[in-house]
């Protein structure tokens, strides 16, 4: 039988896991889930007044295998379940600038032999979206994954038709691969899924493209970005692909 072509990995398993540990940055910080100090804000940041009084956007849920939560108390019950799992592995997304809990994400699926993980469950209320607190975010969760856990490939998974997870996934450097037709049942429905992956040999650039992104100079006085995220990362892949 002739041997493999692929050469021995140089890579070992690093023996760490996932752990309730908090994961901060510049504008966001990630706290592992406690209902108790977080359920409150979560409700209220993802069900009530959005930031310019409106109400919160009910499209939240949408892709979401849970939520919307009828009330305070029974997102309560739901959240305090959580901490209790360890894959997935929940944190609470905090904004730098409150303090106060607007988001959720988590690692699942972790894959130790193999070197993979995933971050999902991720969703942000009206007041962390499309600012630097919810990107830095992924930021800090592709970097303890990569830099601390020692993985190998990184996965982002969504239901094919969520285009704004979707375009998402490719600010943040994930490179798609394909869909999963009828993979899941969610709420009744069918869900064909997505997915995209980051490799560690990709990170390092990904990394530099994030940290020029979220440098308090890419940014004027009214918060305003002047180069995007969506441009550093087009413009890396461009080199990657070469033409023959």
């Amino acid at each position: 039988m002739d041997s493999p072509s692929t050469p021995p990995l140089a890579w070992r398993p690093s023996g760490r896991h996932p752990e309730r540990t908090v994961l901060a940055g510049r504008y966001a910080r990630l706290e592992p889930l406690d209902p108790a100090r977080h359920s409150e804000q979560l409700y209220a940041t993802s069900h009530g007044p959005g930031p310019d009084g409106a109400p919160a956007d009910g499209s939240l849920w949408s892709y979401l295998s849970y939520g919307p939560f009828s009330d305070a108390a029974a997102m309560r019950a739901w959240l305090e379940k959580m901490p209790a799992s360890r894959d997935p592995l929940f944190f609470a997304v905090l904004d730098g600038a409150t303090g106060r809990a607007a988001g959720m994400a988590s690692y699942l699926r972790y894959d130790p032999p193999n070197g993979v993980i995933e971050i999902g469950h991720i969703w942000f209320s009206p007041v962390l979206q499309r600012r630097r607190a919810a990107s830095e975010a992924i930021f800090l969760l592709q970097a303890h994954a990569f830099e601390t856990l020692g993985v190998r490939r990184l996965e982002w998974k969504c239901n094919a038709q969520n285009v704004t997870s979707r375009r998402a996934a490719e600010r943040f450097g994930f490179t798609y691969e394909g869909v999963f037709r009828q993979h899941m049942v969610i709420k009744s429905r069918n869900r064909d899924t997505a997915w995209y992956a980051l490799l560690d040999g990709e990170w390092p650039a990904v990394k530099e493209n994030f940290a020029r992104w979220l440098a308090p100079a890419n940014f004027d006085a009214a918060g305003h970005q002047k180069i995007a995220l969506s441009a550093l990362m087009e413009a890396w892949r461009k080199r990657l692909i070469q033409p023959e």
